[in-house]
Formats: structure tokens, sequence, C-alpha cells
């Protein structure tokens, strides 16, 4: 998913471009400085990044040296074992059901106990 603008005439326009199936898909929200543009922009901005309020799930290393993309796998696990409600919300945001579902089957460091429990809050069926 992507935000584009388009400028027509002096006014600017705001567009969530995504892709389905083959397909690219560009949904209308309004003016750039709409509440829905600004709202999906605030999202993307707090995704691109580990915000600094889940600090402390990541006692054993700094903020700074977690890169969202290369150690998907490590913050997944660090989420699903040590986080609240707002910091799955924050994980549903950045990552696709799809990866933590992965996470949850492949990961050798999540506790039994949370992986029992987050297999079934995702309904993963198969657990091997």
């Amino acid at each position: 998913m992507a935000i584009i603008t388009k400028k027509i005439g002096k006014n600017e326009y705001s567009y969530l471009v995504s892709r389905v199936g083959s397909r690219v898909v560009h949904s209308y929200l309004g003016s750039i400085r709409g509440e829905k543009a600004l709202q999906i922009a605030d999202i993307r901005a707090e995704a691109a990044a580990v915000p600094e309020r889940l600090r402390t799930l990541f006692w054993d290393t700094a903020l700074e040296n977690i890169s969202v993309k290369s150690h998907a796998r490590y913050i997944i696990e660090k989420v699903l074992d040590f986080g609240d409600l707002d910091a799955l919300n924050w994980l549903t945001n950045v990552y696709p059901g799809c990866r933590i579902k992965e996470t949850l089957l492949l990961s050798r460091n999540l506790s039994t106990k949370s992986r029992s429990f987050w297999l079934i809050w995702f309904g993963v069926k198969d657990a091997c």
C-alpha cells in the first residue's frame, strides 16, 4: 500500500494505492490535508520504525538498531511473547497476518504458552 497525490489545478488530492490480485487499485481519500489522508499517513509513518512506547519489549537491544523490514521475525516474537493489546494492534498494522502466522509456526523463541494462545487467536489449524 502507498499513498500518492495528484494535482488538479491548484488542489492536491490523495489516493490509497493497493494491489488486488494482478490489478492496481486507487482508492480516493480526498484532499491531501483531509482527515482520512492524514490519518493513514500517520499510521504509515508509525509503521516505519518500532514506536518508543514499545521500548520495554526490546530491553535487550536499542530501538535504533531494529529495522522493521530486516528484523521482522524478532519483532513479531517479542510482541507476541511480551506485548499487550496496544502492541498487537501496532503489529497487525505493520505486518500482514500471513507473516505473523508464519512466525508462529517457525519460531523457536516463543514460549509454548504464548504459541498455543496465538495459534488459537489467529485461527491457525496446523501447528506442525
